[in-house]
């Protein structure tokens, strides 16, 4: 055999595209009410408690009771992500990317609804008529912590009370969004009874997702801020996800670019908090 024949081999350590670790796609868009709408900015609109009137007398005049009403503002923002792979990068590679590429695309989008969802649990809310009035989290619906307490039982049970105490209707799922480190806090507190323990260890071991009536989220994209990890607790009807327009991909030859394969991903997204009593933050120290 020829000892040029080096010369034609192609340089190749994989005929495969691994994806690396990476959140795939959005966690808590299915723990969230999602609304399809149109426009630039989106409305909702909301109807109070209100309290009926005893009537004392007979025949007496008919009451006119004014029932509440309030408004949520949703600005929609537009993502897009994009990608070219040139025909001759799939022959130096002897593999075809675009849907690995298209995969990437859609995660990294995934990951935005995410953030925008986030933001919006514990940010400032637009409410009003016309929606310019900002609305911040009360400080009554946050559990901060000073020290150096991670996540506790008495924690939880006190965001659980919270809720309780707004006349949050238990019948609404409710959700509580942690990283990994909180998880271990819960397994190494002292206030953890027998029964308790054996249910956080279900917990992380993936077993069960739900305890003290919070079903539970692990992700890694919550905010830290002076070593305190910001864990968000939100019933679903509490939190919206406006989609004005949902994931659309598209995978197109560009002549303008030697017929390059482009991968395109695009959506157009916004999220509010709609109502404080279905909110509560909890600080958890996280060195």
């Amino acid at each position: 055999m020829s000892s040029q024949i080096t010369t034609a081999f192609v340089q190749q350590y994989s005929n495969n595209v691994q994806m690396l670790s990476q959140q795939k796609g959005s966690l808590l868009r299915p723990a969230v009410d999602v609304e399809t709408v149109v426009g630039k900015n989106s409305f909702f609109d909301q109807v109070g408690s209100a309290t009926a009137v005893k009537r004392t007398t007979r025949h007496s005049d008919t009451p006119q009771v004014d029932t509440p009403h309030s408004r949520r503002r949703v600005s929609l923002e537009d993502y897009e992500y994009a990608d070219l792979i040139d025909n001759q990068d799939k022959i130096r590679t002897l593999i075809d990317p675009t849907s690995a590429y298209a995969s990437a695309a859609a995660y990294a989008l995934g990951r935005a609804q995410d953030d925008a969802i986030i933001t919006a649990i514990s940010g400032t809310a637009y409410t009003g008529e016309t929606g310019s009035t900002a609305t911040a989290l009360p400080t009554a619906q946050k559990i901060t912590e000073s020290g150096t307490a991670g996540l506790t039982i008495a924690k939880l049970r006190s965001a659980k009370e919270l809720m309780d105490a707004g006349n949050v209707d238990p019948s609404i799922a409710r959700y509580i969004a942690v990283s990994p480190k909180q998880i271990t806090d819960l397994l190494g507190t002292t206030e953890v009874t027998s029964s308790d323990f054996n249910t956080v260890k279900a917990l992380a071991n993936g077993e069960v997702t739900s305890f003290l009536g919070f079903n539970f989220i692990v992700s890694n994209r919550l905010s830290v801020a002076s070593s305190k990890r910001l864990c968000l607790v939100w019933a679903m009807d509490g939190v919206k996800m406006a989609l004005g327009q949902d994931l659309m991909t598209r995978i197109d030859e560009r002549s303008d670019k030697g017929y390059a394969t482009q991968i395109y991903v695009c959506q157009t997204i916004g999220a509010t908090r709609m109502e404080e009593e279905k909110v509560v933050t909890i600080e958890a120290h996280e060195a």
